[in-house]
């Protein structure tokens, strides 16, 4: 592949074809070679790519203003947008703080937690405690609530690191509880962090729902979210849900939270909510938060992009994809389709030790000893290795270390909610020659 020198940089030399164009869940270079967008770019295309009637939305916007600075005017789409997710969440979550990414939503939860508990005079809260492993994003803030060593421990020295408890990772343990059981005894550590933090210092608890990047589609028992927030309310500790993989209907709810029946004091969406149109993210909080905040002067935090009315009619419009083609319908059933095809490997392949997930976030990983969930050694790098070989054969995967980022091998297999039964077929075909090829590559056992 003869490509110019490029002046981008991200984050490795890493070269790829050419974008041509992008339609549904197919992608093209610009010498005709197609790609199936098996993981929705980063977990982003949840509608699919070039959708007619959200283009056209666009444009229309286009036509009429593509910004208005927010201090100076206020703007249709992203009053009507706002009004569209109060309506769309669950419980009181009814007041919107637009952003352009999962970043900074999630800087702009903990910033209003904290400027709340200021306001109601907790201003000796400010600890945030989070999972290891765990993602939250990239800018510094962010990050320190993060556990994966390879992204925080080169800029540990700038940022203030946030308290951690174990991710409720039970499908490792070897234990005699029930799965109810792992659940509270993971909720539980909550409250030990708590009471050896000391209560009047923790602010919130941060947590994704369904797992992303760094736990890979990870599910807890049921008991471990009705826990967590009853420990939360216990302590005044707010409970912030990181929904930016996993909100907008990527596990078949418009918010993961629904499946468990829990309202978060505040959420943080992104990714699938511009759905790849435009950058757009939310801090989604209840009224009961802000008339403090803003009693007290105001939130003193804001970005430059936020409610763009060209960003919000593309996120306006999504939901409108999402609610005509009933494709949060169809994403519970496309993804008990794949998840038990997935499952369906385990037969084929001994080394794939755990399928996960809920929805269309949903994952794999592969190990040495299914028995132990002993990881493959991290030399073979499969994590990377088998992302190769899938896109060599023209299927898309999303990778990552299971184990802290040091080592273990998990894929999400993530394809956007207008994925077809057919299509699934497609993925699978493709999926199984890749793992074929892997296990000859790496003298891995296969059943006959």
């Amino acid at each position: 592949m003869n490509q110019s020198k490029s002046h981008l940089f991200y984050q490795s030399r890493l070269r790829r074809p050419m974008l041509a164009r992008a339609d549904g869940v197919y992608l093209w270079d610009i010498h005709g070679n197609r790609w199936l967008d098996g993981s929705s770019g980063a977990m982003v295309s949840n509608i699919g790519h070039s959708n007619p009637r959200v283009l056209e939305a666009m444009k229309a916007q286009m036509d009429k203003a593509t910004f208005g600075y927010r201090l100076h005017f206020e703007n249709a789409p992203a009053e009507d947008l706002a009004a569209r997710i109060a309506q769309m969440s669950p419980g009181d979550l009814n007041r919107v703080f637009f952003v352009s990414g999962g970043s900074e939503a999630v800087e702009s939860a903990v910033k209003l937690a904290r400027a709340y508990k200021l306001a109601i005079g907790e201003g000796s809260r400010w600890q945030v405690i989070s999972r290891m492993p765990s993602y939250h994003g990239c800018t510094l803030g962010a990050l320190a609530l993060s556990g994966y060593g390879p992204l925080t421990e080169p800029f540990a020295p700038m940022m203030r690191e946030m308290p951690k408890i174990p991710a409720p990772r039970c499908y490792l343990d070897r234990d005699n509880l029930t799965d109810e059981q792992r659940g509270i005894r993971y909720a539980e550590m909550l409250r030990d962090r708590i009471e050896e933090l000391g209560p009047e210092t923790v602010l919130a608890f941060v947590m994704e729902p369904v797992g992303g990047a760094t736990t890979g589609a990870l599910v807890a028992p049921d008991s471990y979210y009705r826990r967590i927030r009853e420990i939360c309310d216990e302590y005044g500790v707010l409970l912030i849900y990181d929904e930016v993989m996993t909100g907008a209907g990527r596990t078949g709810s418009f918010l993961a939270c629904e499946h468990w029946g829990i309202v978060p004091d505040i959420v943080a969406i992104a990714k699938g909510f511009g759905a790849g149109y435009a950058p757009l993210g939310a801090a989604i909080a209840p009224d009961r938060l802000i008339e403090p905040v803003l009693d007290a002067g105001g939130f003193a935090h804001g970005f430059t992009y936020a409610g763009n009315p060209l960003a919000c009619a593309a996120g306006l419009a999504v939901l409108d994809e999402i609610e005509r083609l009933d494709l949060m319908t169809n994403t519970q059933a496309m993804g008990d389709l794949l998840k038990a095809r997935l499952e369906g490997l385990m037969a084929r392949y001994p080394f794939i030790g755990d399928v996960r997930g809920k929805g269309l976030l949903l994952a794999f990983e592969l190990v040495a000893d299914r028995e132990t969930m002993a990881p493959l050694p991290p030399e073979t790098n499969a994590y990377l290795r088998l992302v190769e070989l899938a896109y060599e054969r023209g299927l898309i995967l999303y990778s990552r270390r299971t184990r802290e980022g040091i080592e273990g091998d998990h894929f999400l297999v993530c394809p956007p909610m207008i994925v077809t039964a057919a299509q699934v077929d497609e993925i699978m075909m493709k999926l199984v020659a890749s793992l074929d090829a892997l296990a000859v590559e790496l003298d891995l056992d296969m059943a006959a």
